[in-house]
């Protein structure tokens, strides 16, 4: 099987964000520290928690990184981010 690292270029990033505005998705990745995480996180605004922290991000002005997503993971119920180069695998979530 092919690494997915190794074929993750500016088309296949957008499709997995539009994927993650729709559905929950696992992703596998490996950590800075070297450790392999798998995480169930979606960028769909229907399971994303409301707060006034929530509210001040969506109006503020970000500095655009193309190397990282910010997601919400689903089970630890926080933000997380992910580097698309250490993407190792995708899943899409059908629960």
């Amino acid at each position: 099987m092919e690494d997915i690292k190794s074929i993750v270029g500016k088309k296949e990033k957008q499709w997995i964000t539009e994927a993650l505005r729709e559905f929950v998705m696992e992703i596998t990745f490996i950590k800075k520290d070297g450790t392999e995480r798998v995480m169930r996180c979606t960028l769909n605004q229907s399971l994303l928690p409301f707060t006034e922290e929530t509210e001040k991000a969506e109006t503020k002005e970000k500095k655009v990184n193309d190397e990282v997503l910010a997601v919400y993971d689903i089970e630890a119920e926080g933000w997380r981010a992910f580097r698309w180069d250490s993407l190792t695998q995708i899943k899409l979530v059908l629960e």
